[in-house]
């Protein structure tokens, strides 16, 4: 585990840019884990037995050149469980969102091939709100090392200020991955836009705004492009009441817009609480569903 900080300056430059790269989030050791998890868990193996939220590509299933992507592999994988609820993220997160805590909303497992189609760039808050606070900071670790022409992600420096828009067009290998960021920009009066390719050694990465746009082109390198994203909100986040999300608002309670931590666990609050399965369930002393070891 790589213990960081977040520097004030580093805030100030979040607020600005509406992201900031980190050299080092996770460790080799990390990286190399995950790595292997990645190999199981795009074969459809479920270490826990549950399979993800989303998974949006299967081996012989999809095209061999769209990028693979699997949403909330925690909840399938302790393995990724015990890197992506690591403290360190979730009080970054919280410091660069000014939040009294934070509360993974999702992860993504993203594993881009040599000649992988591009990511629409996007805004990650238009598909948050089925909650209150659709305002997400996000942490993107690189699991390799990443160049420009590697379908790195690239953020628009400033695009936080742009104001919101709605979801996409199309997000995954669309033709044209700029299409909704041009209109965006000039819906803005923006007509010079800065994207900035991440580059970075694997375990470093970047943390973004919710409403940064963001997205990545075609891998032209020869080696795969692998990364895994912390998705965070605030610790006092709820359902909203009335929009429904097609996916997430299906863990929401009859009557009740709290957020279960078994499926929006707190990561890191001021006060010290973290959601007390995450040590025992990221060290495989549980599983899924079972109770908390006395």
């Amino acid at each position: 585990m790589k213990e960081f900080e977040i520097s004030d300056n580093q805030v100030e430059d979040f607020e600005r840019d509406g992201f900031i790269v980190v050299d080092r989030i996770i460790s080799d050791e990390e990286v190399a884990l995950l790595r292997e998890r990645y190999d199981l868990l795009f074969k459809g193996q479920w270490e826990t037995g549950l399979v993800p939220d989303e998974v949006n590509w299967q081996e012989g299933r999809d095209p061999p050149d769209s990028t693979r992507q699997i949403c909330n592999g925690w909840k399938s994988d302790r393995y990724v469980a015990g890197v992506i609820l690591q403290e360190s993220i979730g009080r970054a997160c919280a410091k660069l969102g000014r939040w009294p805590g934070t509360r993974l909303s999702q992860d993504n497992i993203l594993w881009k091939p040599p000649g992988g189609k591009p990511l629409g760039f996007h805004q990650d808050s238009s598909y948050e709100l089925w909650t209150t606070l659709p305002d997400w900071v996000s942490c993107w670790i690189a699991l390799d090392d990443t160049t420009a022409e590697g379908g790195t992600v690239e953020y628009v420096r400033g695009s936080n200020h742009w104001g919101r828009s709605g979801m996409i067009e199309q997000f995954h290998a669309p033709e044209n991955p700029v299409k909704d960021l041009d209109k965006a920009a000039a819906a803005a009066g923006v007509k010079t836009i800065e994207r900035v390719p991440i580059v970075v050694k694997a375990g470093g990465g970047a943390f973004h705004g919710g409403w940064t746009w963001h997205g990545s082109d075609i891998n032209r390198r020869d080696v795969p492009r692998r990364a895994i994203v912390a998705h965070c909100m605030s610790s006092e986040t709820r359902f909203h009441p009335t929009y429904v999300g097609y996916i997430y608002s299906r863990y929401k309670r009859f009557g009740d817009d709290t957020m279960d931590e078994s499926f929006f666990p707190v990561t890191w609050r001021q006060d010290g609480y973290r959601s007390p399965f995450i040590d025992p369930y990221s060290a495989r002393r549980i599983t899924w569903g079972e109770a908390l070891p006395t």
